[in-house]
């Protein structure tokens, strides 16, 4: 049996490797295919990190909506002929338009996984993330978070029994298992001072479809917080140089690291990503989220004082001040302890 795994982002390369692994020990032939072209190199790098063998195909498409479209169909017509030559007979994929479109195309079995289907938490359909709107409703089953509410994925057409709840929130299933190293964090990072506090900063993904500005107050959050004595780190969504450029007493990361040690031992992440955001709550660090809207994830770790959010520069200046000595190390305990990882749960719906 072969089952192909595609995708997009580096979160799902951590996501789907221990699903891979016990697939493999279950003797089913994986296939794993990325997007990760020229325009968009941290996916590659990521799975390079990881050792993983994989098929790079096609491109991002860029910040245009025309360079996506193009980008996307010309993927399309090459996984045409990766599903063929494998004889794939099931899709695994973060929601990833392109193998959604091919394999329900080609009447192959569609699995997918998606814990951000909107752009808010009040369920409605209309903040619907574009590429959810294109593979949601193809999917012959759909794996979410508790987190989500099930009736989104009812109104995008499924039936109950095709929508599976997973009890945990998606970074756990790589975190639980992982061991915190200060050690490589000086080897890898040996400019940081660890007599002072490490604030960790990642900027939105702004040149995906679901967001649509890229906001001038959090640069200016940044050349703020540079003037600071602290460490302070900033992880590139896209190219480093122009950051490097603008602020040149912060650390700029350009080669690609298990950020998780990073995380671990820092004292703040500001942040407007979700899946990274996520990661630093469960090492007991205070998250300031600048994300332009607050999904479901969000608003649990909002609920559970593990994540402030806000749009404003002189509120996330403030907030840093108030939290940069407060860990939330025994609450983030709390919560992640009533959460249950079952790979076995996910290895079974996929090959049944």
């Amino acid at each position: 049996m072969s089952v192909l795994f595609d995708l997009d982002m580096p979160k799902w390369a951590l996501f789907f490797l221990p699903i891979i692994k016990e697939l493999k020990k279950q003797n089913v032939n994986v296939i794993i295919t990325s997007r990760g072209g020229e325009d968009y190199s941290e996916l590659n790098k990521v799975l390079d990190l990881y050792k993983l063998d994989y098929i790079s195909i096609g491109k991002y498409g860029g910040a245009s909506l025309e360079g996506k479209l193009k980008a996307s169909i010309d993927r399309q017509i090459k996984l045409i002929e990766i599903v063929k030559k494998y004889n794939v007979k099931v899709v695994v994929s973060g929601s990833v338009v392109d193998i959604n479109r091919v394999a329900f195309g080609l009447g192959v079995k569609v699995i997918n996984f998606y814990d951000m289907p909107l752009k808010g938490y009040n369920n409605n359909l209309q903040l619907a993330l574009p590429q959810i709107k294109l593979s949601i409703p193809l999917s012959t089953k759909v794996f979410k978070p508790f987190v989500v509410p099930t009736d989104i994925y009812l109104n995008l057409g499924l039936v109950k029994d095709q929508v599976i709840e997973y009890h945990f929130l998606d970074p756990l299933i790589w975190l639980k298992d992982f061991t915190p190293d200060i050690n490589y964090i000086k080897k890898e990072i040996p400019e940081i001072d660890f007599n002072k506090k490490i604030i960790v900063i990642r900027e939105e993904e702004f040149k995906a479809s679901y967001v649509q500005n890229q906001y001038p107050y959090f640069y200016k959050v940044i050349d703020s917080l540079q003037n600071l004595d602290i460490n302070l780190i900033i992880i590139p969504r896209y190219e480093a140089a122009h950051l490097k450029e603008k602020f040149k007493k912060a650390i700029v990361l350009e080669k690609k690291i298990i950020l998780q040690h990073l995380l671990a031992f820092s004292d703040l992440f500001i942040g407007g990503g979700g899946t990274i955001n996520i990661e630093a709550t469960y090492f007991g660090v205070p998250v300031i989220s600048t994300r332009s809207f607050i999904s479901h994830y969000d608003k649990f770790l909002i609920d559970n004082a593990l994540m402030w959010h806000s749009n404003d520069k002189d509120e996330i200046l403030h907030l840093t001040k108030k939290l940069l000595s407060k860990k939330t190390t025994q609450k983030a305990k709390e919560v992640y302890s009533k959460m249950e990882v079952d790979i076995d749960m996910f290895v079974n719906e996929i090959i049944k």
